[in-house]
């Protein structure tokens, strides 16, 4: 059932849907992760704030989901279903592993960079080949999936070019040309916002107003890519939009004609992920990563990577280890059946608060006591009825309590000098735990 505040938490049922986690919000509206329970899988729940469901927002909503039907194409996010539940409009859409601005957070090869390049210009020439402008192309709107599938998502300024084009300035501002911020969009509105997202692939970098060349990051982009490639992307990102390819359609010709130079460019100068450009060759980083997943990994639950440095991380650790990345809100996914709204980590059926961060309890949806052999530690409060911990646990998931136990890692002895956690200094540059800096790391 739906409050009339409609205050979404997890476990809630909407509908046919289970909600399960926060995956994100933007300025109209959230989505959740969410188990279908007719069809038995996870989806992605669109679900708009209750402070934007006027009559012209209704009708947007409704242009969104007939624009999005009339896409059908294998890098375009489709609608599995859309519907209104009291009064709630909810969208369902495939759910994918992580957002290409979660991909941009660590290194990119050329090889990989090219081959999302491919499928972005193909959803945009064909959106565009159906005479529809998309107006928010960015990479958190290009979602990823396992088998390296790239989909465009989020029709939701979308404008259909029947009539004579004219916007309100919608869009991201920066990803957006300077044009569409004014109210004028066009397809060489999408050319530009498709030429920031490529230049930041290659480079690392966003550019931004005014676009003057040299632009931010030109020389790590000449290092990875020929001219040709540099002279598409400031065409794509003149200022004057009749300088720029006509749409998407335009864009794709002349980059499928050099797309193999820049392959051949890569590959010549040895330039990327050393694991790309020499195979046979190990650097210290990865013999050290790989002798500590031997060691710790089973231990710690390393099922994760660090979007920044690619190390690997377990779900309960706030900080990177290998570069001191802040991870605390986890972005990585769970095992567990549902997760915390707040640092988005797993969490048992059972338990009333979550172990991970200090917070509001949630409501309970089970009275059956999860049993499960990670059940190791006590909770210190006489007043707690359960006291069972799991490792790394902060709070106790029964009673809010802080955990004093200081955590160890496996047959190591050694502790963080600032929280007297279990850290591994001969693998370790920070402390997972509480981030601070390990004296003596190797």
């Amino acid at each position: 059932m739906i409050t009339s505040r409609f205050v979404i938490k997890p476990k809630q049922q909407l509908g046919k849907y289970r909600i399960e986690c926060k995956l994100g919000e933007g300025g109209m509206a959230a989505v959740y992760r969410a188990y279908d329970t007719l069809e038995g899988v996870r989806v992605a729940l669109k679900v708009p704030f209750q402070h934007r469901l006027t009559d012209q927002w209704m009708e947007e909503f409704r242009r969104e989901i007939r624009i999005n039907a009339q896409l059908h194409h294998p890098n375009i996010l489709p609608v599995k279903n859309a519907e209104v539940l009291e009064g709630r409009p909810l969208v369902a859409y495939p759910l994918g592993e992580r957002t290409l601005a979660d991909r941009l957070r660590s290194r990119m090869s050329v090889v990989t960079a090219v081959g999302y390049v491919d499928q972005l210009l193909d959803a945009v020439a064909f959106a565009h080949g159906q005479n529809v402008l998309h107006c928010d192309i960015k990479p958190e709107n290009l979602i990823l999936f396992s088998d390296q599938r790239l989909m465009l998502s989020d029709f939701g300024l979308a404008k259909i070019t029947i009539r004579t084009l004219r916007a309100s300035g919608s869009g991201t501002i920066g990803y957006v040309a300077p044009e569409q911020a004014m109210g004028r969009p066009s397809f060489r509105s999408d050319v530009f916002s498709i030429g920031l997202v490529v230049y930041r692939m290659f480079s690392g970098v966003l550019p931004e107003w005014p676009y003057q060349w040299p632009l931010p990051g030109l020389d790590r982009l000449k290092a990875k890519t020929p001219p040709e490639m540099i002279e598409l992307l400031r065409r794509s990102l003149e200022l004057d939009p009749k300088k720029r390819f006509r749409d998407a359609a335009a864009l794709q010709t002349a980059y499928r004609r050099l797309r193999g130079k820049v392959l051949r460019f890569r590959q010549r100068t040895a330039i990327g992920d050393a694991a790309e450009a020499a195979p046979q060759r190990r650097d210290w980083r990865t013999v050290r990563r790989r002798q500590f997943l031997r060691e710790y990994g089973s231990v710690l639950e390393t099922e994760h990577v660090c979007r920044k440095c690619d190390g690997p991380v377990s779900e309960w650790m706030t900080t990177c280890p290998w570069c001191g990345d802040d991870r605390t809100i986890h972005d990585g996914g769970t095992r567990m059946p549902q997760c915390c709204p707040r640092c988005e980590r797993g969490m048992k059926l059972d338990w009333k608060y979550c172990p991970w961060c200090y917070g509001a309890g949630f409501h309970v949806s089970t009275r059956r006591p999860s049993q499960d052999s990670r059940y190791i530690g006590r909770c210190s409060s006489h007043a707690c009825e359960r006291k069972e911990l799991f490792p790394f646990m902060r709070y106790c998931p029964w009673c809010r309590t802080k955990v004093r136990r200081k955590w160890g890692v496996g047959d190591s002895e050694a502790h963080c000098s600032g929280c007297g956690w279990g850290v591994l200094p001969d693998y370790w540059s920070f402390c997972p735990w509480c981030s601070k800096g390990i004296v003596g790391s190797g």
